[in-house]
């Protein structure tokens, strides 16, 4: 009888433990990424504590000229695919001598060929810039771009340490540009 018990117990379990199957979305050609300053501040083993997060898509460049043709010069851009690009201070900065205060943000960008207008925008959660409001904007500074020999294939940002905070810095195909922040 135990055996009995048993063996049906487990033919239960097995019958109500089949997986379900769902219906997936694809990968999306332009993944998420996060950069956090200090740089790997998520993966540190103590109680380090971020002072910046940036949430933004990495589109790739796929044969295309992108600065000037696909994102037009002169025009308001997400500063990646997909959602606009968000931007988390976990304390006070000073971006363009603005103190900027904790909170999440979006940032956008008007490209140029010589120069970007970054754009800091209380608006977050917005697909793409079509519904970019320059009324919500917090603070717009002017950064010089430089160019590369090498192009870079997917949009990369990371950040340069400086003595009063970071920069961040922004590559794709032969174009960068640095976004100075101050913390300190």
């Amino acid at each position: 009888m135990k055996r009995f018990s048993l063996i049906a117990m487990l033919a239960l379990y097995a019958t109500f433990s089949q997986a379900q199957e769902y219906k997936l979305p694809a990968l999306d050609p332009s993944p998420a990424d996060i950069l956090y300053y200090p740089l790997n501040v998520a993966k540190a083993k103590d109680d380090a504590s971020p002072v910046v997060k940036v949430v933004y898509s990495r589109p790739g460049k796929k044969g295309r000229d992108i600065f000037g043709v696909l994102e037009q010069f002169g025009k308001v851009w997400r500063l990646g695919a997909n959602e606009a690009t968000e931007i988390k201070f976990f304390k006070n900065v000073m971006i363009g001598g603005k103190k900027i205060k904790a909170g999440s943000y979006s940032l956008f960008a008007i490209p140029e060929k010589d120069k970007w207008l970054m754009i800091l925008n209380k608006q977050t959660d917005r697909w793409g810039a079509y519904t970019y409001n320059e009324a919500q904007d917090v603070v717009r500074v002017v950064v010089p771009v430089q160019m590369m020999e090498k192009p870079v294939e997917t949009l990369s940002m990371t950040f340069n340490p400086q003595p009063q905070g970071a920069n961040l810095i922004i590559a794709w195909d032969k174009t960068v540009v640095e976004l100075p922040i101050t913390f300190k």
